[in-house]
């Protein structure tokens, strides 16, 4: 998997706005629009590529936007509900595809054939990582349980 510096900027701009939004005093939170200008200088965006991540976050129903002197963009649902899947595909398509087809409608000759099957085996275990992890375990810094022990095998941190 090849993750983009598109993919890489939406998920450090959703960190910012979930990082934005704070629980009021009765515990209800309180949204705080993040301009794009401020989500750029964060996190250190281009300014004309973070409009566009944001206009496919939006079209995704990840992101809002609210015009006028207070406005800004917010998340559109809550961080623990949106997954760096989501992200992924919202702003780069699907997990897995080979030369832009994904993976079950790949065709090959019959010895060719459990290339398929190389895959489909590749997105299921993208999906294990991806749909576990959420915009809020990014933000509080943690990740879920079998995710985090990925991360402790010593070979995972090898190039290669």
């Amino acid at each position: 998997m090849r993750v983009t510096a598109k993919s890489d900027y939406a998920l450090r701009a959703l960190v910012e706005l979930a990082a934005a939004r704070q629980a009021d005093t009765g515990g209800d939170l309180r949204e705080n629009p993040v301009s794009a200008e401020e989500l750029g200088r964060l996190q250190d965006i281009p300014h004309g590529f973070l409009q566009a991540i944001l206009s496919d976050l939006r079209r995704a129903g990840i992101v809002a936007s609210r015009r006028g002197k207070t406005g800004g963009w917010t998340l559109a649902r809550a961080a623990d509900a949106i997954t760096v899947a989501d992200v992924l595909r919202a702003v780069d398509g699907p997990l897995v595809s080979v030369y832009d087809v994904r993976p079950e409608s790949v065709d090959y000759n019959e010895r060719a054939a459990v290339l398929q099957h190389v895959w489909i085996a590749s997105r299921a275990a993208l999906r294990r990582v991806m749909d576990a992890v959420t915009i809020a375990d990014l933000v509080a810094g943690h990740l879920p349980g079998d995710v985090h022990e990925l991360t402790l095998d010593s070979d995972a941190w090898e190039p290669r």
